[in-house]
């Protein structure tokens, strides 16, 4: 795994120097946008709705559209001059048990890996939550957005799951829950418990499922791919680009073989005429190399 972030968890006066890894991955399979003729791939370009030019990323900042349709633009440095204090530590807040948060809030989840000589506080606290059966509620700021987060252990790891904030899980309010509720059979609600009993397991197992679209996916691309039904167009566009440079290279070797010759035959003329020599030559290139 690759480290993407590193800091600290700072609680009370102790602080843990540790690295930041993404415990979960998208196994999704990576579909590309292609020429269905051909197959060439479908690019795009980053253009200006206003003038039509093409904009180079650096000239790209993040704006915020007013509801009158005028955009504040803000800058990299607009962004780097806001207070963000969590931007390398995991600051702990308190301590809770984890039945108390609803997983609607859950967003991402990483694992922690203390830094060197770090690793006795890492312990420390982690003995310690299991042992008091609590989660630690935290703040941190990962890619210039701060957020809630808890800590707990997960297999002698700490793991930390960034939270959404509490104005941004939306309140459900739909109709039906202002009408008046359909009358339900005692006999209706049994007969749905003893379903729930019939499929209830003592623990969740997910290496039970697995992803069936995703699998039969890669199995048709398989299929595809040994039985040749492939599309060799993007290729062969790279390799028609190194054949024109190469051409372009030959094409400029011989025009400086050709210019430099009379050069030479003019500087053993000159003697010392040196300057005048290489005047010519570097006149007589310019053009074959536009």
């Amino acid at each position: 795994m690759r480290s993407m972030w590193k800091g600290s968890v700072s609680f009370g006066l102790v602080s843990i120097p540790i690295q930041l890894y993404a415990a979960t991955e998208n196994k999704n399979v990576s579909l590309r946008q292609v020429h269905v003729a051909d197959g060439g791939r479908i690019q795009y370009k980053r253009f200006c709705s206003i003038d039509g030019e093409e904009v180079p990323y650096s000239d790209i900042a993040k704006g915020y559209e007013l509801p009158d349709g005028e955009m504040v633009v803000i800058t990299d440095a607009d962004l780097a001059e806001l207070p963000l204090p969590t931007q390398r530590s995991i600051d702990v807040l308190e301590f809770v048990p984890l039945e108390s948060i609803d997983p609607i809030r859950f967003d991402r989840t990483y694992y922690l890996e203390p830094q060197k000589n770090a690793v006795k506080p890492y312990v420390v606290l982690r003995d310690a939550l299991q042992k008091a059966s609590h989660v630690a509620i935290a703040k941190v700021a990962v890619r210039q957005r701060e957020s809630l987060a808890l800590l707990r252990v997960v297999d002698d790891v700490l793991v930390m799951t960034t939270m959404l904030w509490a104005d941004e899980v939306r309140v459900p309010d739909f109709p039906f829950l202002h009408e008046d509720p359909p009358q339900v059979r005692p006999q209706e609600v049994t007969m749905a418990g003893s379903l729930i009993d019939s499929l209830s397991e003592p623990v969740f197992e997910p290496e039970k499922y697995s992803d069936s679209y995703r699998e039969a996916l890669e199995a048709m691309i398989e299929a595809k791919a040994g039985g040749g039904q492939t599309v060799g167009a993007p290729k062969q566009g790279e390799k028609a680009e190194v054949v024109d440079l190469m051409a372009a290279l030959e094409a400029s070797v011989s025009a400086a073989k050709k210019t430099r010759g009379p050069a030479k035959e003019k500087k053993k003329a000159a003697g010392d005429g040196t300057t005048a020599a290489k005047k010519p030559a570097a006149r007589a290139r310019r053009p074959k190399s536009a």
